[in-house]
Formats: C-alpha cells, structure tokens, sequence
C-alpha cells in the first residue's frame, strides 16, 4: 500500500468517528477528529488516562488554529515560524474542541506539523487531530512503531503503514505554554 492510501484508509476510519495509531513528526500517536466528542472520550478509555488531563491536536497550517482559539498572542505566530523543531504551544481560550482535550483553565496544546503524514491527514481532515502518546497513562512512552504495545495496537480502529519498519528514535515536542498577554512558560524543552 502507497502512503496516500494509507492515509485515505486513516481518514476514511477518522471520518466514522474511529482511532487510529499514526506516524508524527514526533513520536506515533493515538489520534481520532479532535471535534468528535465520543472519540475523544474513547482515547481516554483506550489510555486510561484520567479526563482531566488535557491531550495535544496537529493541525496543518498556522492559520487552522484560529478557529481554535480565541485570542492568539502575537509571539505564537514568531515562536511558530523559527521553531527548528517540532514544537507544541499551549494557548489560551480554546474553542470549537471538547472539553476533555482542554486544560483546566481553558487552554489547548496544539502543534503545527510538517511531517508528511501527519500534515496531509490534518490538511485532508480541515480539522485539528489529537495526538496522544501511543501508551497507558504512566507507563513507558514509546519512541517508534516497534516498542508500542500490543494492547494498544489491539484498541485502535486503523494502524498506519507508514514508517512502521523506521526504528529511528523520535522524541517528543517542546511545550511552551503562552497566556493572552505573551507571557512564556516553557513546559517542556
């Protein structure tokens, strides 16, 4: 199978409402349409994870994410442009998305990626996608296709074929967390 069909199979699963386990330009991730409530709901259960921790979404281009955040402050859009690496900005005043993905003051982590995959599965979507470490909450965090577990593999809807032979170490994203006036907290580096 051709990576455009992957991706078309992985969307046509999103487009139900199901998960699917996806290559990112980070790590794999567990991932479904993040403005489908019941799905959303369904990575927690497959997680484990307690619904009052937030999860992260891709999304394609700078500009999708104003439909998901009311104010974005201006060093969001410097912090995106010189961003060397894969970087995940937490933002105030989330909207349009469920709230078991936002934090509890209201913000969202949402990251822009360019990675190929993960980048035409969110252009093709029009919508932010979550991506959430291919792992029960606490336990070790996969870097690559090989070390996720058959529990998780088994929980999913549609498992992507691409880069699933890479055993390339991947780690995952800085976090920075940004209030509406520009102040900076930089959560992970």
């Amino acid at each position: 199978m051709n990576i455009q069909q992957d991706i078309q199979q992985a969307l046509d699963v999103i487009k139900q409402g199901g998960i699917i386990l996806y290559p990112t330009d980070t790590i794999w991730g567990i991932g479904c349409d993040a403005t489908n409530t019941q799905a959303v709901n369904r990575i927690f259960q497959i997680k484990q994870r307690n619904d009052n921790k937030a999860m992260l979404c891709l999304v394609d281009t700078p500009n999708r994410i104003q439909r998901y955040v009311g104010t974005i402050p201006d060093v969001a859009w410097d912090l995106i442009e010189l961003t060397q690496k894969p970087l995940t900005l937490i933002l105030p005043q989330a909207r349009n998305l469920p709230t078991q993905l936002l934090s509890n003051d209201g913000s969202i982590g949402l990251r822009v990626t360019n990675e190929t995959y993960s980048h035409t599965l969110c252009y093709r979507l029009q919508k932010p996608i979550v991506s959430t470490s291919p792992n029960i909450s606490g336990q070790h965090t996969p870097t690559c296709f090989a070390q996720i577990t058959q529990q998780i593999k088994n929980s999913v809807d549609y498992i992507a074929t691409y880069r699933q032979k890479d055993r390339t170490q991947h780690t995952p994203s800085s976090i920075i967390k940004l209030t509406q006036n520009g102040e900076i907290t930089i959560i992970r580096k």
